[in-house]
């Protein structure tokens, strides 16, 4: 088995805890960022290859509310251009935010 595989597997054996739903959701985004990441840099993180295009820049953390409850996230960066998964809304400006309460 995968290590996604082994860790998707530990969290459906917490069945009787509350946070399984959230655990899971949390998981399943970020492995679907690693993946897209991947894709747009040619290669695995810290994977040599000469198909590379792109590097990874480390991370920045973003909280993202669901049904599920709020989960935490490490959107990764890249060294050219930027990266925003297109399952996350971009965040709302103040001005937004202001119009929408009046």
């Amino acid at each position: 088995m995968t290590a996604s595989t082994i860790a998707l597997a530990e969290l459906a054996e917490k069945g009787a805890d509350v946070d399984v739903l959230r655990q899971m959701v949390q998981f399943m985004a970020q492995r679907l960022m690693e993946i897209d990441a991947e894709g747009r840099c040619g290669a695995g993180y810290d994977e040599k290859s000469a198909e590379r295009i792109n590097s990874r820049n480390g991370f920045r953390d973003r909280t993202w509310e669901t049904r599920a409850g709020s989960v935490e996230l490490k959107i990764p960066k890249l060294r050219q251009g930027s990266y925003f998964p297109e399952f996350l809304e971009p965040r709302r400006t103040a001005e937004k935010a202001l119009t929408a309460v009046i």
